[in-house]
């Protein structure tokens, strides 16, 4: 894949409950620098997957329950309000329904990101607020594009999930997930800062051209260092053998290596479709030079549980129903097949996000070790 230019550096691991598989990886991380397994990348998207684990923590001790509406836990977010497009204006009114932390995990809080829908990205431009991957407190407030639980779209939900775990459990996000969840699952290389040893280990990060050429990427898509409050749809560094034993940790359904962080029930439950009949839709991206159009598994039936996107039907020699997945703005990916036992993380750092080349890359090498499994 690198050989053939499609990819700049990659790397990539398996692993099932009992244990790593197989691991690898091609390409220079930067200039004279070969990738490898402890090339850090920033897996941005990635990380909600994390800020789920923390919240279901807090669920699993009684102290979270998801049906509890945000405003109670965090008031402010009862300010947002639903913006529509009117012919020559934008309406805003209050929302018909009140958000719960279970539409936050899911995506169906109304919260979307400017990315794929351009009325958030014209209300953005137009009042001068940060985005919310700024780290700064006022890119909280994104109006919504829907009334909570009518529909499914991509959006900050996660970062709002954070402030609410925090906000319960009085730590902040990044200690409770250091306290909580690194140190215990031994994610020694996951960070939420980058050191002066983690930053020289950092890929770089390329942009696809026109002509399908890779070259020096304009975008700044890294998670701002010391922000305001550190969001966990975008926060986290991390590496592949890292991930990797998160991953495990759901295989296990909460327990990796003798060390249970979940209970079974509730590792079990989180995986479930969350969102009933809603679906994952495609979306047309608004921002071509981050990402192209969202649609993950095209003619898949795409529903969420409550840690991250989830296949509803088997996929012909690759995933199982029922498994878990998702990726990074920077085209880090990783999925989870409880059935087969399997999970898998491939990563690179190229944008848009969900290109082309890439995905093809990450098809053939998920077809490629569904079938060394037979």
């Amino acid at each position: 894949m690198v050989s053939n230019g499609s990819i700049p550096y990659v790397v990539a691991a398996l692993g099932n409950s009992a244990g790593p598989i197989w691991s690898g990886a091609a390409g220079e991380r930067a200039s004279g620098m070969a990738a490898g397994g402890d090339t850090i990348f920033r897996i941005v998207s990635m990380s909600k997957a994390v800020g789920a684990t923390a919240a279901l923590i807090l669920a699993d001790r009684g102290r979270l329950n998801w049906e509890t509406p945000v405003e109670e836990i965090l008031p402010e977010f009862a300010r947002l309000v639903v913006i529509e497009n009117g012919v020559e204006t934008q309406l805003r009114r209050p929302a018909r329904t009140k958000a719960t932390l279970r539409n936050l995990a899911t995506h169906t809080s109304g919260l979307a990101y400017e990315f794929w829908d351009g009325a958030v990205g014209r209300y953005l431009a137009e009042s001068g607020m940060p985005s919310i991957v700024s780290g700064q407190r006022a890119g909280l407030l994104y109006p919504l594009a829907f009334d909570p639980g009518t529909a499914w779209q991509y959006g900050g939900g996660a970062d709002w999930l954070g402030l609410a775990v925090s906000a319960i459990d009085g730590r902040s996000i990044d200690r409770f997930c250091i306290e909580e969840i690194f140190e215990p699952l031994g994610l020694t290389s996951t960070s939420f800062e980058l050191n002066a040893t983690s930053a020289a280990l950092l890929g770089d990060v390329l942009a696809r051209t026109e002509n399908g050429e890779l070259g020096s990427s304009v975008l700044n898509l890294d998670p701002p260092a010391s922000p305001e409050f550190y969001g966990m749809g975008h926060a986290l560094n991390s590496t592949a053998p890292d991930y990797l034993r998160f991953l495990r940790m759901w295989l296990g359904m909460g327990s990796l290596d003798g060390v249970r962080i979940l209970s079974e029930a509730t590792a079990r439950d989180a995986l479930r479709n969350q969102i009933g009949t809603l679906r994952i839709e495609p979306r047309s991206t608004v921002f071509a030079p981050a990402t192209s159009d969202l649609d993950p598994m095209p003619g898949v039936e795409l529903s969420h549980s409550l840690v991250a996107a989830r296949t509803e039907r088997q996929v012909p020699g690759r995933r199982a129903v029922g498994s878990a997945f998702w990726g990074g703005v920077l085209n880090t990916h990783f999925w989870l097949d409880p059935t087969a036992d399997l999970a898998g993380v491939f990563m690179t750092q190229v944008v848009p996000f969900l290109d082309g080349y890439v995905m093809r890359d990450l098809e053939e090498f998920e077809r490629l070790s569904y079938s060394l499994m037979i």
